[in-house]
């Protein structure tokens, strides 16, 4: 039997009028034009998802269509029609429909035939699943399944891994259990059970897939409790679920730099759907997130067919498969060990806390730990605060470069006042060490009133210069949430004072104030380093003479030989140089308290420490560094 073949070149041609062929009711071409424009708003239809303005044989297509393509998790196909043929009766057709989903890196590409058979003047399509994909037979779905590729761990110094597979239970609702309003009234139950936000859970578990497991929390194994699992069971559809997760060691391990991996949002999804797919894991915060293209690699992916009453552990028939490609590892200058045992000292300190170690050769971080006080934030690495007297390495090496020798005589008295506003020393200060007094002796005892006094021995910049030297306001682009801290020029005598003691506009991070003194141990500007493979860029500023590094190393050795730092001398290793600090805040209420500080190096290591509220800097943040400095 004869029929019309049209290639698809003059089906456009048809369709935009451009071919100038005419013919009456009956011809060949007015048929086979018919026929086109039918195959093409079927393609289109077909592509949108929305086939009401097509004619099919069957009256509830779209419902068909809709559970055939429901498992593709939202994908858009795109469907051109590649050949149309008409019988010689013209009273039937074959459509080839060529599809094209974006299901990966990779797209998924076939033909399908749809059959249409003409009624008057109206070409009706028989509906058919194969017509979606030509493997699927009369009650078969289409179902995408990701798979999830190996996570690239984080790896610490030594290559010591630091997150890496570990033991979880997956806590969710298993749609296959439950449907309709019901898996939202289960949604809802097992989110109070888990404590978490019931709409956000309810939401997602609304939009996944028939038979999707919906998770809602995630638990490292020892952290899964008869009682809660017993709870999880009693709700329809509650399901608990053995599997691994890249994980630190604990909970709480560097967890505000790290950050955490989890299940893709609604959000995600709906925002690059051609990128996140339902069951997909991603960095949810800090480097997880920030490295996530990395460390995830690229999922695969499995379309399959399967029966329309599967329960969804039926394997199916896989129609395409793309393999996953395993992430790569972050790695970082972090010590497992001694991260451990600075979160370890920190765990019992009830204000916001931090200690950061750098070891000075290198600028490598060792440790940057947050204390339980933090809520969460990040202040080891990106805390912003007035560093008080730790300033004073920063402001001798400026009054070092302005002619002051380490033993020269400079007056420390009990109080100055600088425009009216009155400065003093702290509380405790030895009242031995007032009047005239060697440079090196007020560095070591701290006396804020002999520093403030030569504050006129600087110039424009001077302090600024000197703190850009030991790495201080000078920022970088190290991989991860860093700050350097500021030493803006002074808008008032009294700010430049203040300026000199480390409070006024001066802030600071931990991280920072470990650099400053890790510069001075190493006779060189120490620019830190988490990240190997992210460089932080040269070090600005003026250079670190020797004879400006020995002389700060003997005034700051001095600090722990006889002076507020006294404590740290009978610690065992190499000599060890530090400075003490205090610098006064207003909490929220409105009352005057005291930030706590201490710096400390040797050859091997740089530490500071930071208490937001405490009595001293030797008195609380001296016993923390001591224990570091002892258990490294």
């Amino acid at each position: 039997m004869a029929r019309v073949l049209l290639p698809l070149s003059l089906v456009l041609a048809l369709l935009t009028g451009v071919t100038g062929l005419t013919g009456c009711q009956g011809d060949d071409q007015s048929t086979a034009s018919g026929a086109d424009r039918a195959a093409a708003a079927l393609a289109a239809a077909l592509a949108d998802g929305d086939l009401s303005g097509v004619s099919f044989s069957d009256g509830d297509t779209q419902d068909r269509y809709d559970a055939v393509v429901s498992g593709m998790d939202g994908l858009e196909p795109r469907v051109a029609v590649e050949q149309v043929s008409v019988n010689d009766a013209g009273t039937s057709a074959r459509a080839s429909l060529a599809w094209t989903w974006p299901v990966g890196e990779q797209e998924w590409s076939y033909t399908s035939q749809a059959r249409m058979t003409k009624r008057g003047d109206t070409w009706t399509t028989v509906w058919d699943p194969a017509v979606v994909q030509p493997e699927l037979g009369a009650d078969e779905v289409l179902d995408r399944v990701g798979v999830t590729p190996t996570r690239g761990r984080i790896i610490g110094v030594g290559g010591r891994a630091i997150v890496q597979p570990r033991a979880v239970e997956r806590i969710g609702l298993d749609k296959t259990k439950v449907s309709g309003v019901r898996a939202l009234d289960s949604a809802h139950a097992l989110a109070g059970v888990l404590g978490i936000d019931a709409g956000a859970f309810t939401k997602l578990v609304k939009v996944s897939g028939e038979s999707a497991f919906v998770e809602g929390l995630v638990l490292r194994q020892a952290d899964l409790t008869e009682q809660l699992s017993i709870k999880v069971s009693r709700i329809k559809g509650g399901l608990v679920v053995q599997d691994t997760l890249p994980l630190a060691p604990t909970r709480d391990f560097a967890a505000p730099i790290l950050g955490r991996v989890g299940p893709v949002t609604a959000e995600m999804i709906k925002k690059d759907p051609n990128t996140y797919h339902l069951g997909d894991e991603v960095g949810i915060s800090g480097l997880q997130a920030r490295y996530d293209d990395q460390l995830r690699g690229t999922p695969g992916v499995i379309i399959r067919r399967v029966s329309r009453a599967s329960d969804g552990g039926s394997a199916g028939h896989t129609l395409f498969e793309e393999k996953p490609v395993a992430g790569q590892p972050l790695r970082l200058t972090m010590d497992p060990r001694l991260q451990s045992l600075a979160e370890r000292l920190l765990a019992n300190v009830g204000p916001a806390s931090a200690l950061v170690a750098i070891r000075p050769r290198t600028g490598d971080i060792l440790a940057a730990a947050n204390g339980p006080g933090n809520d969460g934030l990040n202040l080891a690495t990106y805390g912003q605060f007035a560093p008080g007297s730790t300033f004073k390495s920063v402001s001798s090496l400026a009054l070092l470069r302005s002619g002051l020798k380490p033993d020269s005589v400079i007056d420390c008295p009990t109080s100055v006042v600088v425009d009216g506003k009155r400065f003093e020393n702290y509380d405790d200060y030895p009242t031995s060490e007032l009047g005239r007094i060697p440079f090196r002796a007020a560095l070591a005892n701290s006396c804020n009133t002999a520093f403030i006094g030569q504050t006129d021995r600087l110039g424009d910049g001077d302090l600024a210069d000197a703190a850009a030297t030991l790495g201080l306001g000078v920022d970088h682009d190290l991989g991860f949430p860093a700050y350097f801290g500021q030493v803006k020029p002074p808008a008032s005598q009294t700010e430049a004072a203040a300026d000199m003691i480390g409070q006024g506009t001066i802030l600071a991070s931990p991280m920072v104030m470990a650099t400053v003194v890790a510069s001075v141990e190493a006779g060189h500007t120490v620019v830190p380093s988490l990240i190997p493979a992210v460089d932080g860029g040269a070090a600005p500023g003026p250079e670190l003479t020797t004879g400006e590094d020995s002389s700060l190393k003997t005034m700051l050795r001095q600090v722990v030989t006889g002076g507020s730092g006294i404590g740290l001398l009978d610690l065992p290793g190499p000599p060890l140089i530090a400075k003490t600090g205090t610098a006064e805040y207003d909490d929220a209420q409105g009352r005057r308290k005291l930030h706590a500080w201490m710096i400390a190096a040797r050859p091997d290591l740089a530490v500071a420490v930071f208490v937001e509220t405490g009595q001293s800097g030797s008195g609380t943040a001296g016993p923390i560094l001591e224990a570091f400095l002892r258990g490294a």
